[in-house]
C-alpha cells in the first residue's frame, strides 16, 4: 500500500494519496486546485490515478477534484448524502452510506458523518492483503486532532439560518454512532490542521487515533454521558469568524468549479498597461513584506505578501467578481506560483504580471506608533481581528469587522473620516487598510497592533519634576 500527505500550510488543509502497487490504481480524497503535484507523485510511484474524492462540499478552498478527475481520466466519486440542497451540479458517480469500492486491493468503506455539512463522508481503508480490519480513517471536517468540525459555517458564510444546531445534533450522533464504534487503533487523517477556520482548536500533529480522542478530546465526555445540550453549548461557543469567500466557495464547490485545463502562461504588462488597468478599476497584487509596501505604496495595489498567508488573504480579501487583477512579481516563474496560490480560492481573474510598480504613483502608507492615538480621536478605530480576539480585549470605542469580512462590507464605512486600521500584531491590519486604500478611503494604520496599544497603556507615566 502506498501512501502520501500532501499539505498546504497556508490552508491548513490536507489531501491524501493512497494507491495499490501491486496494481498501479490510486486514490485522491480532497484535491486542491492546483493538481499537478498529484499528478508528479504518481508519476514518480509508477501509479495512475484512477479515482478521485471528496470528504464534502468544501468552504475554504475551490476543490481540486473535477480537475484531477478530468485530467487524469478517473473515476469521480461522490457524496449523495445530505439531501437535495446538498446535491452536487455535475456528472459523478454516487457515493452513499455503507457502499465500498476497490483501489486496486484497497477496499475503501464510506460512512456518512454529518455535522460539519449535511453530506458529509468518511472512509475506512482496508488493506486487504493484509486481512479485512481497516488501518485508516479519513474523516475530512468530520474529527480533527483535539477537535471536531464546527457545524456553523452555513449560518456564517453561506446564508443558512439555525442550521447550526441541526448541524450540532448530527455531529453528536455521528461521534456516537460511528467514530466511536471503531477500534482504538485505528489511524485518523483528517482534512486540517491546526490553523484552520473549520475548526476553534485543531491540533498541530498530522494524525490521531480513535482511543486517542476518546479518551482526551474535549467532546468525548459529553457523548459518553449523552449530554447532547452541553455539548452542543460548547461546540457552538468562540468559533472564530468565518470569512465571507467560504459561501462563494462553497457554492463554486457544488455546482463545479470551472476546469482550467492547460491554462496559457501569463503575459508580461507594460507600464502603460499596468496604469490603465488601475485606472479602470482593477487591482495591482503586490506580494512584497508590508515594510516594502508601506515605505512606498502604489496606487490601487492591494498588499498581500508572499508567505504562508497568501492564499488565505486574498481570499478574505479580494473578490473576483469585483474586478481583474494584475500580478506584481520578480518574474515569469514568480508570477506563475502566485497565480496557483490565487487559484485555490477560486481567484482566476489575473489579466498578466509587472516586474515594478513603475507607471503608478506612489505613496507612503506607514502606520503610526500607540502613543499618538490620542492625536486621531475623531477617527473611526477599525478592529479586523476576528470577535473573539475583540471580545478578550479591545481599544474603548473600536468597531470589530474581521479582515475576512472587509471586502463585502465596503459601503458601511464612512468615506468621510479616517479609518484607523489595527489587528493584534500589524499584519493583518496592513493587508486589509492597502484594500481599503485601493478603493478610496483615507485610511491610517496603528503600528504593532493591539499589542501595542496595551503595551503604551501599560507604560509609567512620567512624574512631573
Amino acid at each position: 500500500m502506498f501512501f502520501e500527505r500532501f499539505y498546504n500550510t497556508d490552508l491548513a488543509q490536507a489531501s491524501y494519496m493512497i494507491g495499490c502497487q501491486k496494481t498501479g490504481e490510486c486514490l485522491v480524497i480532497d484535491p486542491v486546485r492546483d493538481i499537478q503535484p498529484y499528478l508528479d507523485r504518481a508519476a514518480r510511484e509508477n501509479l495512475r490515478v484512477t479515482h478521485v474524492t471528496e470528504t464534502h462540499i468544501h468552504a475554504d478552498y475551490l476543490s481540486g477534484s473535477r480537475e484531477l478527475a478530468a485530467r487524469s481520466g478517473a473515476r469521480l466519486l461522490l457524496s449523495a448524502e445530505g439531501g437535495p440542497d446538498w446535491t452536487y451540479g455535475f456528472q459523478a458517480q454516487p457515493l452513499r452510506h455503507g457502499e465500498t469500492f476497490m483501489v486496486g486491493n484497497l477496499r475503501i468503506e464510506v460512512r456518512h458523518t454529518p455535522g460539519h455539512t449535511p453530506e458529509s463522508l468518511s472512509f475506512l481503508v482496508t488493506d486487504t492483503p493484509r486481512g479485512d480490519t481497516p488501518v485508516m480513517y479519513f474523516t475530512g471536517d468530520f474529527v480533527f486532532v483535539g477537535d471536531i468540525g464546527r457545524p456553523d459555517l452555513l449560518d456564517e458564510a453561506a446564508g443558512g439560518e439555525d442550521t447550526r444546531f441541526t448541524g450540532a445534533r448530527q455531529m453528536f450522533a455521528s461521534l456516537r454512532d460511528q467514530f466511536l464504534t471503531l477500534p482504538d487503533s485505528l489511524q485518523v487523517w483528517p482534512g486540517h490542521g491546526a490553523g484552520s477556520a473549520c475548526g476553534k482548536a485543531l491540533g498541530a500533529v498530522p494524525t490521531t487515533t480513535v482511543g486517542y480522542e476518546r479518551r482526551l478530546a474535549w467532546w468525548a465526555p459529553f457523548v459518553a454521558a449523552g449530554d447532547e445540550s452541553g455539548f452542543t453549548d460548547l461546540l457552538l461557543s468562540g468559533q472564530p469568524d468565518a470569512p465571507l469567500y467560504y459561501g462563494r466557495m462553497k457554492t463554486q464547490n457544488r455546482a463545479g468549479p470551472a476546469l482550467l485545463g492547460d491554462a496559457a502562461p501569463l503575459p508580461p504588462l507594460s507600464a502603460d498597461a499596468l496604469h490603465a488597468h488601475v485606472r479602470a478599476g482593477g487591482l495591482l497584487i503586490d506580494p512584497r513584506p508590508k515594510e516594502a509596501h508601506q515605505a512606498a505604496a502604489p496606487q490601487g495595489s492591494v498588499n498581500i505578501p508572499d508567505g504562508n498567508t497568501f492564499e488565505t488573504w486574498a481570499g478574505w480579501l479580494l473578490r473576483p467578481e469585483d474586478t481583474t487583477y494584475v500580478l506584481l512579481a520578480r518574474d515569469a516563474t514568480h508570477a506563475e506560483t502566485l497565480r496557483r496560490r490565487l487559484w485555490m480560492v477560486g481567484l482566476d481573474t489575473v489579466a498578466g504580471y509587472v516586474t515594478s510598480p513603475d507607471g503608478l504613483p506612489t505613496a507612503p502608507a506607514r502606520p503610526f506608533p500607540a502613543a499618538e492615538l490620542a492625536q486621531h480621536r475623531d477617527a473611526l478605530i477599525l478592529d479586523v481581528r476576528n470577535r473573539t480576539e475583540h471580545q478578550a480585549g479591545a481599544i474603548p470605542g473600536a468597531e470589530q469587522l474581521h479582515a475576512g469580512r472587509l471586502a463585502w462590507n465596503l459601503a458601511t464605512l464612512p468615506r468621510d473620516r479616517e479609518i484607523v486600521v489595527h489587528c493584534q500584531g500589524g499584519a493583518r491590519s496592513a493587508a486589509a487598510a492597502s484594500l481599503l486604500r485601493a478603493r478610496g478611503f483615507h485610511v491610517n494604520e496603528l503600528a504593532g497592533g493591539y499589542e501595542a496599544y496595551v503595551r503604551e497603556q501599560a507604560a509609567p507615566t512620567a512624574s512631573p519634576v
